[in-house]
């Protein structure tokens, strides 16, 4: 088999290397990263990096596999990964996403998301967060709650692109949008989910919505007590027995 892990905002494929080191050798050897463009992938001129542009981008890639893949998706590469499940469930074997509770109606987005949806601020804020040299945006990536020597790796890959392609998604995503796409949730029940549930990260809706989300997908749930966000980084031995026990039901 071939597993696929897909990265979220604003940060490349190096928030995964720990939890991949984690995992057998077999499973390491069959492991692919795919980097989403603008975020430690190049962005293509042309790209309009919105939601369902980078849905239509990973469809892309995984159509590329002789056989369908377990993807894991992280942020809103957790929802590339479940625009896939629920509509290309062919290029799947499984899917895992620590963010569907965005699909709920009674969804909020975080703080930080709405000022990078409002103009004009969230360009100020951009700004700010990839300002300066590696070292300078490596120490915001710790405060985010992001480790060394992990933070330094995301931060080489931060810069304007990045930046055009954060303020593209977001604001391609509003709340209406959300609960658009979210009414299709049960048809990602074609393939076998699973729901990392970090209890201590307040970014993707409470626990309680997104085992409603994840009941609606009919996919089984992982609580990470005492994780949050960057749970694959906080403990990435936990975070690839929850995947490994995973995959071993399929």
């Amino acid at each position: 088999m071939t597993f696929v892990f897909v990265n979220g905002v604003p940060v490349t494929s190096a928030v995964w290397t720990p939890l991949i080191n984690e995992l057998s050798a077999s499973q390491r050897r069959d492991t692919v990263l795919l980097s989403p463009p603008g975020f430690g992938a190049p962005l293509p001129p042309d790209f309009g990096a919105t939601f369902t542009d980078y849905r239509d981008w990973l469809i892309d890639e995984l159509s590329r596999f002789e056989a369908p893949v377990d993807v894991v998706g992280h942020d809103f590469g957790g929802g590339y990964a479940l625009e896939v499940a629920m509509t290309r469930p062919d290029l799947l074997r499984s899917w895992a996403s620590d963010t569907i509770g965005g699909y709920e109606p009674d969804f909020v987005w975080h703080e930080i998301a709405r000022l990078w949806q409002t103009p004009g601020e969230g360009e100020r804020h951009i700004e700010w967060i990839f300002s300066g040299d590696v070292e300078e945006r490596a120490a915001r990536m710790v405060d985010w709650g992001i480790p060394e020597p992990t933070a330094g790796e995301v931060a080489l890959g931060q810069g304007p692109q990045m930046g055009r392609a954060i303020l593209a998604l977001y604001r391609s995503a509003p709340p209406a949008v959300l609960i658009e796409r979210g009414r299709d949730l049960p048809a990602a029940a074609a393939r076998p989910g699973l729901v990392p549930i970090a209890t201590e990260d307040h970014t993707v809706g409470s626990t309680a919505l997104r085992r409603r989300a994840a009941r609606r997908a009919s996919a089984r749930t992982a609580e990470l007590d005492g994780l949050g966000h960057w749970w694959m980084l906080q403990d990435p031995a936990r975070a690839a027995r929850m995947l490994s026990d995973f995959w071993s039901t399929l």
